[in-house]
């Protein structure tokens, strides 16, 4: 049987080995023989990610959401298997400008700008501090359930009632020990935390040992391995769901929780701490960017076994999900099993809370207390002699602060529900920094003022649509706040702010902090100005690998500094022997006596801030700087750098510019052309498919009563005459339709024979009514003729323009009104032209065909119940006649009443007699 005291003996026992791993780690790195740069100690330190809403959290999603844990796992493993350039990106830059923090880093981009790098640690402090919390009510809720034993129980949301018994706050007050003395022994945050890493890389070890230790005996030991639990599971409908993605707007959850998880395994305060500012050298990378993806694929193996055995061991729902990987142990009295998994859990959360706070204090003190001390002239700081002690008690205040501050909210809100989902909360708030953080290292259009409106934006709308909802769930708001919105709005409701509904909470949230934020980072940035200093630093980080290995460059600044003024402030944040190093060092390597310099150069001065951003970071170090150096520090290289970049941008621009108008002149043709092509493409298959079924329809007529013919001889007279007759119809009919196409070839190929002579224009027109006249009769059609007297003859091909004037008739036949059809043909003189019109009364071309009627293929629909007949060649060949005639065939009035088409002749045959010259 479990006691108290010896969960606790335990519990202190387990964080006495971390002590002794760290202090041993942190005296073999002052020897020289540090461990950290082994790739397995670093790769197993960036499982500080998993903490415990890993471990157990994993569990209780899976029982409740079945594959939804995945994404969370599955944005880190994209990042560094496929993103690694990005992440050696950011080592790479960490490293050139000693770079403490994401903060530092943030506010190093964007000209060193204090006010960002305190509205980084401000986002920071509050969307962590409350996943601190979670780690701390995680340590008490394990130990409360094993102190149970052997009754299973899982009180999660009942925190303990005693401070004095309350495990959490000792956890807290033990942890806080340790992040004091093993993440504070060095001034300067840029060298590495060699015990702390160590001490993070034997968690990783422990809770994935604990893991999958009770994955194995939930799989192998209550059931008969992975077969047989899934089909026990199976049985079950409500766990079948869980083994399955078909669950509505799983898709959309999936992108968004790997969208948040690829950016939070990069922006998490203790993510950026342990892949950037503790890397001690960029090759490390390289194993890490296999082995990490690795580690998170064993540590999620056993999480939906363990999901559904816990389900399935506990059906009656009265243990708690999240508990499971502990209840299971202790239900089936495996004692020893429940304590490893315990202390699994306190890896899980202690690796969490120790990097969280040593980070998260890094950038309280140089971002935000230091800055404003170092301001405040009437505290007399800045005549201090030595600021290690100030700098020592502000990192060790605020690393206590910050642990009273997620145990101050573990109490106040451990009963909410607000907490189950914290961990993605806390993922949205981090998210706020990949636009000005991913930005600022691809694109050198990014400015500080840019970047501080996003951050700003996209904060508000995170505090707003995730975090004050969470309080108005536990009751610190009143619940209106998320069902009517403030003051009633709907409008303005947390969780369909601005009439956006349809998404979860943290897609809804995820969309608009992304839209507020990128957006204003980008439209601020490209419609104000930068300042040199910005200048600089983007074409630093964009172009690390250029800058990055030059080595110290001459700078171009104003007025002067001594190098005992320039010691003095280093001895005063760094220690007289760390100022002593590095002074000596530098002139050691230069060959100079260091005694005899007095005047400091640019590469002396660009030292010192480098050293000072170690100590206090990018922002404060500039400020100290300028005390002491009059004037703005810009290299020389780097301003004609950017001076030639910028005439080269902009005469690139101008030809840009130029040649996108000229591109997308030629798109619009080339679009146009396509689309025309396309339609065409479409016509020709109709036309075959047309053709096709014409050719056919006639010689199996033919065919078929050749064969009768054939097959009977002695048919009566009466039967064979009937049948040769319909042979012959349809043999003119197919010789009519080939004729037709050998016309348009001939006519495209400029190889018809044009018969030209004198031609009475009516008379022709007369003819081609005579053809018509039996089909005119048949279908009741009235004709009605207006030939105007006197007309002069034109020189022309009759058979040819009577084909014409046969094609329309034929055209106004198919389309006048079934019921009472009339046609009217009128021929006229018009100026130097003759016209001939054929009207009909039926409903009219409609307006998107008018300028396509004539197009070869084209058979018009309008007004017809089945497919046309024809192969809509008729006026395209009729067009191309009368042009040939130097005539004009239009469409010349169309309604819903009738349409009207003219053939437009002139009365002078000069140039067609010398067409037929030619």
């Amino acid at each position: 049987m479990l006691v108290d005291w010896i969960i606790i003996l335990s519990s202190f026992g387990y964080l006495l080995v971390l002590f002794a791993i760290a202090y041993v780690a942190d005296k073999r790195a002052e020897r020289g023989a540090g461990i950290t740069s082994h790739p397995y100690i670093y790769a197993l330190s960036l499982g500080v990610y998993c903490t415990s809403w890993t471990f157990y959290g994993s569990v209780g999603r899976a029982s409740s959401s079945g594959l939804d844990f995945l994404p969370i796992y599955l944005g880190p493993t994209l990042v560094f298997i496929l993103w690694w350039l990005v992440v050696k990106k950011i080592i790479r830059i960490t490293k050139a400008h000693r770079i403490t923090s994401i903060a530092d880093f943030i506010s190093s981009r964007y000209g060193k700008s204090t006010p960002l790098s305190a509205l980084v640690t401000v986002i920071a402090v509050v969307g962590i501090v409350p996943y601190i919390s979670l780690q701390l009510k995680a340590v008490a809720t394990s130990f409360n359930v094993l102190s149970q034993y052997p009754e299973v129980v899982a009180p999660l949301n009942s925190p303990p009632i005693a401070t004095v018994a309350d495990t959490a706050f000792w956890v807290a007050l033990v942890l806080a020990i340790f992040a004091i003395l093993f993440g504070t022994r060095h001034i300067d945050n840029s060298e590495h935390h060699d015990g702390v890493v160590v001490a993070i890389a034997f968690e990783s070890v422990v809770k994935l040992f604990a893991f999958l230790a009770v994955g194995i005996f939930v799989t192998f030991g209550l059931y008969d391995g992975f077969g047989d639990l899934f089909q026990q599971a199976s049985k079950v409908p409500e766990l079948v769901q869980l083994m399955t993605f078909e669950k509505e707007g799983a898709y959309i959850t999936w992108v968004t929780l790997t969208t948040l998880s690829m950016v939070a395994a990069v922006c998490l305060p203790r993510q950026f701490q342990v892949i950037a500012v503790e890397n001690v050298n960029e090759p490390e990378l390289r194993k890490g960017v296999w082995l990490f993806p690795l580690y998170l694929l064993v540590i999620n193996i056993f999480v939906l076994p363990i999901a559904l055995g816990g389900m399935l061991q506990f059906p009656r729902g009265d243990v708690n999900a999240d508990t499971f990987i502990l209840t299971l142990p202790m239900a089936h009295g495996q004692e020893m099993l429940a304590l490893l998994v315990f202390l699994g859990g306190l890896s899980a959360a202690t690796s969490m809370v120790i990097v969280a706070t040593i980070a998260l204090s890094t950038m309280v003190c140089n971002d935000l207390v230091m800055p404003v001390l170092l301001r405040w002239n009437w505290l007399g700081l800045r005549k201090r002699s030595d600021f290690t002690g100030v700098l020592l008690f502000v990192r060790r205040s605020s690393i206590i602060l910050i642990l009273l501050f997620g145990y101050a909210y573990f109490r106040f809100l451990g009963e909410s529900d607000a907490l189950v989902t914290i961990g993605l909360i806390s993922f949205a708030a981090v998210f706020q920094f990949a636009p000005a953080m991913i930005g600022g290292m691809f694109w050198k259009g990014g400015n500080r003022k840019g970047a501080l409106v996003g951050l700003s934006c996209g904060f508000v709308i995170w505090a707003y649509t995730l975090l004050l909802p969470s309080f108005a769930k536990s009751g610190l708001l009143p619940i209106t706040f998320i069902a009517a919105g403030p003051w009633g709005i709907e409008l303005l409701r947390p969780y369909e702010l601005f009439g956006l509904q349809g998404l979860d909470h943290l897609t809804h949230a995820l969309f608009w902090t992304t839209v507020f934020n990128a957006g204003s980072y980008v439209f601020v940035s490209l419609y104000t100005r930068h300042s040199a200093i910005e200048r600089v630093q983007g074409a630093l980080f964009v172009d690390v690998y250029r800058y990055a290995d030059q080595g110290p460059r001459s700078q171009l600044w104003q007025g002067s500094a001594s190098v005992e003024d320039l010691f003095n402030l280093l001895v005063r944040f760094l220690g007289r022997a760390r100022a002593d190093r590095a002074f000596s060092g530098y002139f050691r390597d230069r060959g100079l006596e260091r005694r005899r310099v007095i005047a400091a150069d640019a590469d002396l001065v660009h030292l010192t801030e480098r050293l000072l951003s170690g100590a206090i970071g990018a922002a404060s170090a500039r400020v100290m700087i300028s005390s002491v150096v009059k004037g703005e520090v810009v290299r020389l290289e780097e301003v004609m750098t950017i001076l030639d970049e910028t005439s080269q941008v902009i005469e690139y621009s101008q030809n840009l510019e130029q040649k996108s108008k000229e591109l997308e002149s030629t798109t619009a043709q080339l679009r146009a052309a396509n689309e025309r092509l396309q339609e065409l493409d479409r016509l020709k298959d109709e036309f075959l498919s047309t053709v096709s079924h014409e050719l056919r329809t006639p010689l199996t007529s033919i065919r078929s009563f050749s064969e009768i013919l054939s097959d009977h001889p002695d048919l009566e007279d009466e039967e064979k005459s009937r049948f040769l007759g319909i042979i012959v119809k349809e043999s003119v009919r197919l010789t009519r339709l080939i004729n037709q196409v050998l016309d348009l070839a001939k006519i495209e190929a400029g190889q018809m024979e044009w018969v030209l002579e004198d031609l009475d224009i009516p008379q022709v027109v007369e003819n081609a009514m005579d053809t018509m006249s039996a089909i005119l009769s048949e279908k009741d059609i009235v004709l009605d003729v207006d030939f105007e007297p006197g007309l002069p003859e034109i020189r022309g091909d009759k058979d040819r323009l009577m084909q014409v004037f046969v094609n329309l008739l034929s055209n106004a036949v198919k389309f006048c009104d079934e019921d009472q059809g009339r046609v009217k043909v009128s021929v006229f003189r018009q100026g130097q032209e003759i016209a001939i019109t054929v009207a009909d009364n039926g409903g009219g071309v409609p307006w998107q065909a008018r300028e396509r009627i004539f197009d070869k293929f084209h058979q018009s629909r309008e007004g017809l119940a089945d497919k046309p007949h024809g192969t809509g060649l008729g006026l395209s060949i009729s067009r191309q006649i009368v042009q040939y005639f130097d005539g004009r065939l239009e469409l010349v009035e169309t309604s819903s009443k009738g349409s009207v088409f003219g053939v437009f002749l002139p009365v002078s045959s000069a140039q067609i007699v010398a067409k037929a010259g030619e």
